[in-house]
């Protein structure tokens, strides 16, 4: 027993709020969670949404290897092969769509996650080849180069401790769109109507989705592959949607609001007169870098929130500047600039209103990191970097389940925190400020427990290689007979 000094033990499961009743109620809580949305897996013609419990009780239990044939074993059944497991996520038609719509449906059904920041970003993984959709060389940010690879665009949702996928696209490189990629699209079974979009069209396609539904974000965070597109900023501002958005420190802004127009045709010019519109006033632009070294942006020391290893403690500066889109338009926005723990420094834009004080900036800010814990955890947590189909519709429907089990985490600690709280004097014992919440290892944990994978007897494992020898067999002997034109060998 590990006692703290008042004699109680911090070890005791039911001061953290695990009951053993809880945890052992999983398994059951999976399959309740399932039966919610197994209309979103069904087609026309067929109901094989069991499927979608399986494959879901797989990659939240399994440690690695989680592909078809692996998940059909260790869940299904020892002697199954995967095959329809395969059908069901590559091959049939079951909208992707519905998945993420019915999470973010929960999500508004849930006051505790009301105000919360919509998170936008993206994850490549890199393949060996062009043989899966949308694979190209292209920028992997998680690699920190340009390489062959696949790179999905990624919706986010965070509240109070709360992080969940709520909405996905597969980036198709342009070239996958011309001619010589024509047979390429029809094997991979890229969609007929599906048009190239670049990634800001992509975030910006998503998060009026989100609007639509009613998700009930506060504000939209992004990185600086989006907040350098001016005209990605001007669209969420005229969507009346509030936005933090990263952007690269030589962009520039005008510190004194410039007069825009089209000038004047001198009397004596010849050829037509001027039609497209400029800056007319003397006002240059300075870059964000610069506005930062001057002596009029006042840095103040902002404690942001609470965190395990104390408070976040920034030094933070916000003036409002002015800056212009590609149609000549005059927008002010905050700018934001944030002094890191190793000395450089961050800048955002933002269209919150005149008077959003500092610490609001800032805390907004520091909201965009767990648009990286989304990512982060649905690949050690759920598999998601750990598919090898090539199919279009298999990445949508691998990384719609992907969301669905980030979702089932996030619930299980939102019911788990309101029906068994922790007990409150551990945070005076333990000396923190907070108390750390479950994290996905965690919950998974807990699941394998309750939700025991099968475990091979040596029959059944001996079964199983002789089954794979068999297989092997019969495709070399399929492609002896090709080579022989059908003949039998001699």
């Amino acid at each position: 027993m590990v006692q703290a000094a008042d004699g109680s033990d911090v070890l005791d499961p039911q001061r953290w709020g695990l009951p053993l009743e809880a945890v052992e109620d999983l398994a059951e809580r999976l399959r309740r969670m399932w039966s919610r949305f197994r209309f979103c897996f069904g087609t026309k013609t067929n109901d094989s949404s069991e499927h979608a419990y399986h494959y879901l009780r797989g990659i939240l239990t399994m440690e690695t290897d989680r592909n078809y044939a692996n998940i059909a074993r260790r869940v299904i059944d020892p002697d199954d092969d995967g095959q329809n497991l395969q059908h069901f996520m590559s091959d049939s038609p079951w909208p992707a769509q519905a998945v993420f719509d019915q999470i973010q449906a929960e999500i508004c059904q849930r006051p505790e996650l009301s105000s919360g920041m919509l998170t936008l970003d993206e994850s490549g993984d890199e393949c060996a080849g062009e043989q899966k959709a949308g694979a190209g060389r292209q920028w992997l940010g998680r690699f920190g180069k340009v390489d062959m690879g696949q790179v999905g665009v990624g919706a986010g949702y965070y509240k109070d401790g709360n992080w969940m996928m709520v909405d996905a696209r597969l980036f198709m490189t342009e070239d996958w769109f011309d001619d010589d990629h024509a047979e390429w699209r029809k094997r991979w079974h890229v969609p007929d109507d599906l048009v190239y979009e670049t990634k800001p069209e992509l975030g910006l396609e998503m998060i009026k989705r989100a609007k639509e539904n009613g998700l009930p974000f506060e504000v939209v965070g992004f990185d600086d592959l989006y907040g350098r597109s001016k005209e990605f900023r001007a669209e969420l501002d005229g969507e009346d949607i509030i936005y933090v958005g990263d952007v690269p420190a030589n962009t520039q802004v005008y510190l004194e609001k410039p007069v825009v127009g089209v000038p004047e045709t001198p009397p004596d010019k010849k050829g037509p007169p001027f039609t497209r519109r400029r800056v007319l006033s003397d006002d240059e632009p300075a870059e964000v870098r610069d506005v930062a070294d001057r002596s009029d942006t006042v840095f103040q020391t902002v404690e942001v929130r609470p965190i395990e290893r104390g408070v976040l403690i920034h030094p933070c500066a916000a003036r409002r500047v002015w800056t212009i889109t590609e149609e000549v338009e005059v927008r002010e926005e905050w700018l934001f600039i944030r002094r890191e723990s190793d000395g450089t420094l961050s800048y955002s834009l933002s269209n919150a209103p005149e008077d959003t004080p500092l610490k609001k900036l800032a805390l907004w800010r520091s909201w965009r990191y767990f648009a990286e814990r989304v990512f982060q955890d649905g690949k050690s947590g759920a598999g998601w970097d750990e598919l090898e189909a090539r199919k279009y519709r298999a990445w949508l429907h691998h990384t719609a389940l992907t969301a669905l089990a980030l979702w089932l985490v996030a619930e299980i600690k939102l019911d788990w925190a309101k029906e068994h709280p922790c007990d409150p004097e551990l945070v005076e014992q333990l000396e923190v400020e907070v108390l750390p919440t479950l994290s996905v290892p965690n919950v998974r944990e807990l699941l394998r427990a309750a939700l025991p994978l099968k475990q091979l007897s040596p029959e059944e494992a001996s079964r199983l290689v002789v089954k794979h020898l068999v297989n092997r067999s019969r495709s070399t002997s399929c492609r002896l007979k090709k080579q022989r034109g059908g003949r039998s060998p001699p």
